[in-house]
Formats: structure tokens, sequence, C-alpha cells
């Protein structure tokens, strides 16, 4: 059976009532953190444009944006929200592949429930299948076709978002072959554009067109007979130096990967995160400053230097991509929030004197997630730290309750204590609920 169809039988074979009760709790959890964030980033400038630009189409009033309260079409819907879901750097990550799977999967998810009414256990176990599907194409792929320059968060996240969407309008397996055709030759972005306000369009546009491709399936859409493993397919053009595909099938509804998906603490790369961790622990630590730090040596996987080397990041989207920021900031502020990837804070005089002190080392042996960090006093002394998992990753995973903090401070900030307090409820409840309508109605600022 070509990959394709063989994946799209394991979705329609797979039932919600199937689902262990670990997965919809997590499914709850990635909701949380996906509407604080994105809550969040409801004045980031392009996000603004962006709600107008929607507002301007005039589409079918089905389906909610995220803060604005705007009503437009669902694809419209789950363009905006997977903008502001991704437009921070502060959703979750999967380990390895460093797919963030909710940006492209949960907008595309609660468009299509709230337009069907579908109920809210159906959209946690959509979201659920959907994100193990864009884990598991992103794992097929991984490493190659990360390190030829796609972004695996568009790439995948379409493939994620054709199935969530496919297994809520309860597609055939022919159809869901038939809609990854359709989604899968729309998957793309590339790295280059990371820092910039164009990184976020790659979940947007995986969730959008996901869902169109799911919708056009249950219409008659046809695509080819194997869009990911034939000839010129996914892992033909776009890992050309390797894939493996057994990843993709094997274990399907018993192995999941959403087990490696981790959320994050700080807004900004994940490969940071763990240097971050180890300087914030040294400064509170030893009280240190600016004034009396002469220099920060980090020991990291080679993917922070990959990823994460600009020594002299020109706006706040650059800095999160600053491995040299993210250290800086830690030191000054004691903390990674997007306030610390500010353009004004990029370019503060005492954090980018700090930035410059920060150095680098490939440590070969490092996961993604684990650091040494040495920091020397202008005394001359040092002090040192090593942090064998960031906060946030699968083996030292963001409690509930740190979790609900980080969701209270976000969009409680935005929509205030007693509003936010509603908006958690009604997610923690979703599983009881017969549609998604309540956290439709206070996820935006007008309920």
């Amino acid at each position: 059976m070509p990959a394709t169809h063989d994946l799209a039988e394991a979705i329609a074979d797979t039932e919600a009532d199937a689902l262990p009760d670990w997965v919809f709790r997590e499914a709850k959890r990635t909701l949380v953190n996906i509407l604080a964030v994105s809550i969040s980033a409801q004045n980031a400038a392009p996000v603004v444009a962006l709600t107008a630009w929607a507002d301007a189409e005039g589409a079918a009033s089905r389906a909610t944006v995220v803060a604005s309260g705007l009503r437009t079409s669902p694809t419209i819907a789950a363009l905006v929200n997977g903008y502001m879901a991704h437009i921070q750097d502060y959703d979750d990550t999967h380990f390895p592949s460093v797919l963030h799977p909710t940006a492209p999967v949960w907008p595309a998810v609660l468009a299509l429930a709230e337009d069907i009414g579908a109920p809210g256990r159906d959209a946690l176990a959509a979201f659920a299948i959907g994100a193990e599907v864009a884990c598991r194409v992103s794992m097929s792929v991984h490493p190659w076709h990360y390190d030829a320059g796609w972004h695996i968060t568009g790439t995948a996240g379409v493939f994620g978002a054709v199935a969530a969407a496919g297994w809520l309008l309860k597609l055939t397996p022919n159809q869901l072959a038939n809609a990854f055709g359709v989604g899968g030759t729309q998957a793309g972005g590339i790295r280059e554009v990371f820092g910039s306000d164009s990184k976020a369009i790659h979940p947007a546009k995986a969730a959008s067109n996901g869902l169109q491709a799911a919708i056009l399936a249950s219409a008659g859409f046809t695509g080819p007979d194997d869009v990911i493993g034939g000839r010129r397919g996914f892992w033909a053009v776009l890992s050309a130096a390797g894939h493996d595909e057994m990843a993709l099938t094997a274990g399907f509804g018993k192995h999941w990967e959403l087990a490696q998906n981790g959320l994050k603490p700080y807004a900004n790369g994940v490969v940071s995160h763990p240097l971050q961790d180890g300087v914030i622990k040294l400064r509170n630590e030893h009280g240190l400053t600016a004034d009396n730090v002469a220099g920060i040596k980090v020991y990291v996987h080679p993917l922070v230097l990959e990823l994460m080397n600009r020594a002299e990041p020109r706006r706040g989207l650059e800095g999160k991509f600053s491995f040299q920021h993210c250290a800086a900031a830690a030191l000054v502020d004691g903390a990674g929030h997007d306030a610390q990837f500010t353009d004004a804070k990029v370019t503060d005089p005492l954090i980018s004197a700090v930035r410059a002190r920060v150095s680098a080392e490939i440590e070969p042996a490092h996961s993604e997630d684990e650091v040494r960090v040495v920091i020397t006093r202008t005394d001359g002394s040092r002090v040192e730290t090593y942090v064998e998992h960031a906060t946030g990753s699968p083996e030292n995973p963001m409690s509930d309750e740190t979790l609900e903090a980080k969701f209270s401070a976000l969009v409680g900030a935005e929509f205030g204590e007693a509003h936010a307090k509603e908006l958690l409820s009604a997610i923690w409840a979703l599983d009881g609920a017969s549609n998604v309508s309540q956290v439709a109605k206070f996820m935006t600022a007008g309920s």
C-alpha cells in the first residue's frame, strides 16, 4: 500500500474512545498554552495587519478569530489564528524534530469544530490525531529535511492540519489520501525567513491550507496516489537526502510522538532554553549582574549555532534566534518572555554590551535540551552549572501549575484576571462540552 494510503487508513481507523486519557489531557494543555500565547500576541503589528486584511475580505461569518472576535470563514480564521499562535515563538516544540505541532493544527480544528458544531471531545481527539501525524511526518524526514533549509512546522504541519480536519469530517481513507495530496502539494516554508514576520506565515498557511484540503476532498477533489512516498512526492523532493518510512505509521495509536512535545517557558527558539535556564539559575544564586560578569560561555548542542548564532540582532524577532541575546537578556532581566525580545530590548546598550561577552562551543554529546554554562566574573572567579533537561522539555515537562501561571499572566494582562479564569475553566472542561462555542466565546475580548 502506498505510504499516504497507509497513513490515511491508520487515521480513519482511529476512534476517539481508543485514545488514552493522558492524550486528551495533553490536548487540553496544548490548547491552554496556544490560546495564551495567541491572545498575548494580539497587538503585534503583523497580527493587527493580518486581522485587518481578514476583516476587509468580508468572508462568511462562521468561525472566530482569537482575541479580536472577528467572525470570518473557517479557512481565514485558521490562517489568522495560526499566525498568532506562532509569531512570538512561545508555542510548543516536538523533540527532536523541532516541529511546532500546535500552531498548524489547533487553529484548523477550532475553526472547523466551531463551524460544524463538533463536540468538544471530538475536537480534542482531532487535534491529538493531527498533531501526531505532523510529528510522524516530521520524524520521517528528520534530520535531512530541516538540514536542507525547510521549516518543518510549515511543511509537516500541513499534513497534521489535513489529518485533524479530515478526521473531524469523517473522511474515508481514500478521501483522506486525496486531502493529503491537495494539502501536501502546498507544503512549504524556508528557514531563511527566521527572525522576521514571515516565519509565522508557515503554520498559518499550513492550518488554512490543510483545512481547505480536507473540505475540498470531502467534495470530491482528487490528489495523487501517494503524495508522501511517490516518485516525485514529499519524501523524494523535500527530503532528498533521506527518509524513514517506518516513522510514518509504525505503532500508530499505540506509540505517541505527542509524548515528546514540550511547552515553552521562554518566547524564543527552543534550543536556547537550556542556556537560559542555566544563566538565570546562576544569576539568582550568585547575584550576578551586567557589572560583575566578564563573560558567559555555553557548551551546547550543534543546533544552537545552526539556528541561533546572531551576535548582533537588528530587531526583536531576530533576538529570538540569537543565543547571545537570549543569554544576555537572561542575565540582565532574569527572564525570557516576549518583553525580552522587543526592538527596544535588542538595541538596549546594557543588553548589547552583555551580548558581546557571550560565546558558545559545540558539545557533540549534548542533546537539544542540555547545556553547561560557565560564567566568569570581573574578579576572575568562575561559577558554572549543568542543565540536563531544559524546563518544558519532555523529560522536564511544564507542570499544570506552571502552565496555568503562564496562561494567567499572558491572558490576564490582555483580558483581565476574571476573564482569564473563565477561559481556562472552559478549556479544562472541553471534553465534556457539547461543542467548542464556550471556548470560542471566552477566547475573545468582548465576551
